[in-house]
C-alpha cells in the first residue's frame, strides 16, 4: 500500500509572506470522505468513472490497499488495541479473498459490457486515489489528523504531507499579480501566454497529473479542449480552476486562500 505526498507547486507571496502549496497525494480511497471534510483545501481527485476497468484492476494488483492497523472491535471510533498476530494473518487472508473475488467479478462485468462507473465501485475498497490539494492553511488539518485518535491511514497521510511541506525549499517568490500554476514546466512558461498557461494548469489539475490517463505526455490542444469542456459546459466544473492563484497585496482571505486570489474567482466574475 502506498501513502505518499509530493510538492508539485510551491510559491511564496512576496507582498505578504503567505505560502501557497500544491501537493499530489496517493492514499487509500476509503479515507477520502475524511479528507474531504477539510474545507480550507482546494482539491481534485482521480475518478472511478474516468479510469478504465483494466487499468484500475492492474493498479489494485500492483499496489493493493490493506488496513495500516488491524484494530480490535470496541465501542467508539478508535481501536486502541490490535488483533493478535494469528488473527491478523487470518484477517489478511480474508481481505485478500474478498479482493480477489471483487477483481474477478469486476472483470466479468467489464466483459459483459458494464460501464466503468459501475464496475470500478467494486474495486474501491482495495484501490488508491490520486489527489491534488492546494492550500494556504494547513495547521488545523495537521492538528486533527496527526493525532492518536485519527484513523491510522489518514494519520500516515497527514504525516507524509507535513514532511513534504517541511522539507521542500521554494525559490518561487511571486510578486503582486504573478501566478501559482501547478503542473507546468519551465519551457512551457516561455512558449505560451499567461491565459493559456492557466487553462493548461487547470486541465492537468482536473486529471491530477501532468500526463494523460494513459501515461502519455500531454498534448496542449487536448489540455485546452479539456479546459473548454470543464468551463464552457452546462453545468460548469470549476473546481480544477481553484489551484491556480495570483498573489495579492493584502493577506486577507479570498475564498479559501489567504493572500491569493483563485483563477476560479476570475472566471466567475467574467460570467
Amino acid at each position: 500500500m502506498t501513502i505518499s505526498a509530493k510538492v508539485v507547486a510551491d510559491s511564496i507571496n512576496e507582498e505578504n509572506g503567505v505560502r501557497l502549496v500544491s501537493l499530489q497525494l496517493r492514499f487509500p480511497r476509503y479515507i477520502l470522505p475524511q479528507f474531504l471534510t477539510h474545507r480550507v483545501f482546494s482539491r481534485n481527485s482521480s475518478s472511478s468513472r474516468a479510469i478504465p476497468v483494466k487499468k484500475l484492476i492492474q493498479d489494485v494488483l500492483n499496489d493493493p490497499v490493506y488496513p495500516s492497523y488491524w484494530g480490535k472491535n470496541k465501542r467508539g471510533m478508535q481501536a486502541h488495541e490490535e488483533l493478535s498476530d494469528l488473527e491478523i494473518d487470518h484477517a489478511k487472508e480474508l481481505w485478500e479473498e474478498s479482493m480477489e473475488k471483487s477483481i474477478k467479478i469486476a472483470d466479468e462485468l467489464k466483459e459483459m459490457g458494464a460501464h466503468k462507473q459501475i464496475v470500478n465501485r467494486l474495486l474501491e475498497p482495495f484501490s488508491h486515489i490520486n489527489t491534488i490539494v492546494t492550500a494556504t492553511e494547513w495547521s488545523n488539518f495537521f492538528k486533527l489528523r496527526i493525532h492518536p485518535d485519527a484513523q491510522p491511514e489518514i494519520r500516515e497521510l497527514a504525516e507524509a504531507m507535513y514532511r513534504a511541506i517541511e522539507i521542500h525549499e521554494t525559490n518561487n517568490r511571486l510578486s503582486h499579480m504573478q501566478w501559482h500554476l501547478p503542473y507546468l514546466v519551465e519551457e512551457e512558461k516561455e512558449l505560451y501566454s499567461l491565459d493559456t498557461l492557466k487553462k493548461i494548469s487547470a486541465a492537468r489539475c482536473a486529471r491530477v497529473s501532468y500526463n494523460k490517463h494513459d501515461g502519455s505526455k500531454p498534448n496542449i490542444k487536448e489540455d485546452l479542449d479539456l479546459f473548454d469542456r470543464l468551463v464552457g459546459g452546462d453545468p460548469k466544473h470549476l473546481s480544477p480552476t481553484e489551484h491556480q492563484a495570483k498573489a495579492m497585496i493584502t493577506p486577507a482571505f479570498s475564498a479559501n486562500f489567504r493572500g491569493w486570489s483563485q483563477f476560479r474567482e476570475e472566471i466567475e466574475r467574467s460570467n
